[in-house]
């Protein structure tokens, strides 16, 4: 029996199904077919499952990447489900809102974008990306 879902991630499938159709046919089209599925969810209020840490100063922390071409990413997952596919284990999560993490990316510096679902149906929304996805937001963090 499936669990039901949270109410903020109803839909985020359709985010999985756009990324693996690209991961099979890298083009721009589906580049672009991805990046609007995503800016619907977002639109339509969708939430992502993000990781925390803890930082030195004792507080959280959203959880980081650092990948070898470069760069640190903070990572979330668009299902409980594909959070549990990767060999690390996420200690702590919590939902955030798409659009709220998503400006909030492209104001801090110290990253390079989100990674979602960084086991399974990876794609890497780096700052650029996020630009699209949301015009005229954090144009300084860039």
């Amino acid at each position: 029996m499936e669990r039901p879902r949270d109410e903020g991630l109803q839909g985020n499938e359709r985010i999985e199904e756009a990324i693996a159709l690209l991961q099979q046919h890298p083009t721009q089209e589906l580049l672009a077919h991805a990046l609007t599925v995503i800016r619907r969810r977002m639109q339509a209020g969708g939430q992502l499952v993000v990781a925390v840490e803890p930082d030195l100063a004792g507080g959280m922390r959203l959880g980081t990447l650092t990948i070898p071409e470069g760069g640190v990413w903070w990572y979330a997952f668009t299902s409980f489900e594909e959070q549990m596919k990767g060999a690390a284990s996420v200690q702590s999560t919590f939902l955030a809102e798409m659009d709220r993490l998503f400006d909030q990316a492209l104001t801090v510096p110290e990253i390079r974008g989100i990674i979602l679902n960084p086991w399974n149906r990876t794609i890497q929304l780096d700052k650029t990306l996020l630009g699209i996805l949301k015009p005229g937001a954090g144009a300084a963090g860039r």
